[in-house]
């Protein structure tokens, strides 16, 4: 390890090769006095890594998401590029009412998957700013090429994010254990 730790005297090297979470650990204000049923909230959006996963399953089934074991959505997050969230606070604790992970190669490309809104939270914006941020701070590692997969009834609004389908008329292909 010692021989390679030569080629990171650079400190912006060492930076974008160090420990993905290490310096770009965020939480911030993303969007101040959302109305919520009469009550101004402030949104927060958080790439830490201490997202509650029972809180998680809830925001899934709140759209109807089919259940995944527990134990293996807590390796798909531990293996996860970038873990996002969004979230308010009630009574000192986050509520979280949404999120999206991104997986990478770390240099060229990531895909983003899971993107979720609560329900009660939809049409509010909130679904863009989310988005607008995990690209962000994809594009802030130098990634170039974020591909997302999409069911049909949202393909429109992701569309509206800038998303286009492939330009090379490339389809995905899939392997599903028969």
């Amino acid at each position: 390890m010692t021989f390679w730790k030569t080629f990171f005297k650079d400190t912006k090297l060492k930076k974008l090769y160090s420990n993905k979470t290490s310096s770009r650990i965020q939480e911030k204000i993303l969007i101040k006095n959302l109305d919520n049923e009469g009550q101004d909230i402030n949104i927060y959006f958080s790439t830490n890594n201490d997202i509650d996963l029972y809180e998680l399953e809830q925001l899934c089934d709140s759209v109807g998401w089919v259940r995944r074991p527990l134990k293996k959505v807590k390796i798909a997050l531990d293996n996860s590029f970038m873990i996002a969230y969004i979230f308010y606070h009630e009574n000192n604790k986050k509520k979280v009412i949404g999120f999206a992970r991104a997986t990478s190669d770390n240099a060229f490309n990531a895909t983003i998957w899971d993107v979720v809104i609560h329900p009660n939270f939809q049409k509010k914006g909130l679904g863009k700013a989310l988005m607008n941020q995990i690209v962000y701070n994809l594009r802030s590692y130098d990634i170039s090429t974020i591909t997302l997969f999409a069911d049909p009834q949202v393909v429109k609004f992701y569309r509206n994010l800038g998303f286009i389908t492939d330009p090379d008329g490339v389809k995905g292909m899939f392997w599903y254990p028969m």
